[in-house]
């Protein structure tokens, strides 16, 4: 899905570096399934050292948090997704961010008309990151 959002969105997928925020996969087992659990505010500041070394080295112009615990760990405090979305954030290191939705949010929509319309929107998301970028 993501891929496929990048393309639309004229990105380039070998040049976007992707990193978890969180470095560990936090679930409950369910049987042979795994159930994803949302890591705690402790569990995101722990791993915020590794985000800080990543980007450090990066040196992206643009980091697009892909969902809430991503927006958390590069502005480093809660935000809502609603609050955020579609705007430019100076970051602490003088870095610029943007925050959208996380892919895996289009995969739980049930209704095709809204899971298409937000799509769409996450694709004029990575867009306009692309845009940034290259401003």
């Amino acid at each position: 899905m993501l891929d496929r959002a990048l393309a639309e969105a004229g990105i380039d997928r070998d040049r976007v570096y992707l990193s978890n925020a969180v470095k560990h996969f936090k679930f409950v087992p369910r049987g042979k399934r795994r159930l994803h659990q949302k890591p705690d505010g402790g569990e995101i500041a722990a791993c915020r050292w590794w985000l800080d070394r990543e980007r450090a080295l990066v040196r992206p112009r643009v980091t697009l948090a892909l969902g809430a615990t991503a927006a958390r760990a590069l502005i480093g405090k809660i935000v809502t997704i609603g609050g955020t979305r579609g705007r430019t954030i100076e970051l602490a290191d003088g870095g610029l961010g943007r925050v959208t939705i996380h892919p895996s949010f289009l995969l739980r929509i049930a209704d095709k008309a809204d899971a298409r319309a937000e799509y769409e929107r996450f694709v004029a998301d990575l867009g306009a990151a692309l845009a940034l970028a290259e401003g």
